[in-house]
């Protein structure tokens, strides 16, 4: 299995291609490393490819604000310059006057 060079990177804001939510990148796998557990149970009919990357978003949807892992197949740019909500963003990333999300230096460390 050879990894692709990831389509996003951490910081980016992106969305899902079915389901309705959106998030920003903290976290990019190269290939699947979540659990079996967590793999078997996606529809066999929805199940992406492993041998692709794999994001960990700060992710929202309209009720609730959680932490998602999602396939590359399955994300689309969020061009919508809104905001992501997500609390835990603010601990890792600065956003920018031009709705970009930057590392902050302190969450380096």
């Amino acid at each position: 299995m050879e990894a692709r060079l990831a389509k996003y990177k951490i910081g980016d804001v992106v969305k899902h291609r079915i389901f309705p939510f959106r998030g920003v990148i903290f976290d990019v796998d190269p290939v699947f490393s979540n659990s079996e557990e967590w793999y078997e149970s996606i529809p066999a009919e929805m199940r992406p490819s492993r041998d692709q990357p794999f994001y960990h978003l700060f992710a929202e949807n309209a009720e609730t604000e959680y932490v998602a892992y999602v396939s590359e197949q399955n994300l689309l740019p969020d061009t919508s310059g809104t905001p992501v909500r997500h609390p835990q963003i603010s601990q890792v990333f600065k956003r920018g006057d031009d709705g970009s999300y930057r590392i902050r230096a302190e969450s380096m460390n």
